[in-house]
């Protein structure tokens, strides 16, 4: 069973993680990895992960919350009249790019702006999070379980290391948000190409 110290870790480790703005690698290689190097269940691997990186968004929130205050009053208002459309679809938007590869820092950016309610803010956040954590423990200790009969437990913290930095370079190589756009355009032509029913 993992010790406090271990559980403790895991939670700082996620927070330090995800406090890197647009560099983070996904929450689910961190569980993975966790449930890879210490023995707890997975449940308690995905809250630690998605309390700590659901607590890194919060801090990207709140400072931009407060950057908010620097901006002219003529942008406040018209911040705050964008925050009124804004209500009706933030908290499913957040959850989603909070349980997908989506980059999630230029949605928290905005609604920080914005000035979203942090309660709701935190609560999407973390949910999206979870979902995805839990996940990847389970994976994590299946790998773990499938190797570690053939391979030693300090060789597979080694590997498992190896590929979040491999992942990590991966994602800043490959910009999610360029790709998106990309289908969006296309889907966009597609619909203007179509022939108008008479």
């Amino acid at each position: 069973m993992a010790s406090l110290y271990e559980l403790l870790g895991v939670l700082l480790a996620s927070l330090g993680i995800n406090l890197i703005p647009f560099a983070g690698p996904s929450n689910l290689l961190i569980a993975a990895n966790a449930a890879l190097i210490i023995k707890a269940d997975p449940w308690t691997i995905g809250f630690l992960v998605a309390v700590g990186s659901a607590s890194a968004k919060l801090i990207h929130y709140v400072i931009t919350f407060f950057a908010g205050n620097l901006l002219s009053e003529k942008r406040r208002k018209i911040l705050d009249a964008e925050s009124q459309r804004v209500k009706r679809w933030a908290f499913p938007a957040l959850f989603v790019a909070a349980a997908t590869p989506i980059p999630d820092d230029p949605v928290v950016v905005s609604l920080g702006l914005l000035k979203y309610n942090p309660v709701k803010f935190y609560l999407a956040v973390f949910l999206g999070k979870l979902s995805i954590t839990i996940i990847g423990a389970y994976l994590g200790m299946t790998g773990a379980g499938i190797f570690s009969s053939i391979i030693s437990q300090q060789i597979m913290m080694v590997v498992s290391i190896l590929l979040t930095i491999a992942v990590t370079l991966l994602l800043l190589k490959i910009d999610v948000g360029k790709i998106l756009q990309g289908i969006k355009k296309r889907i966009g032509r597609r619909e203007n190409v179509r022939p108008s029913a008479n």
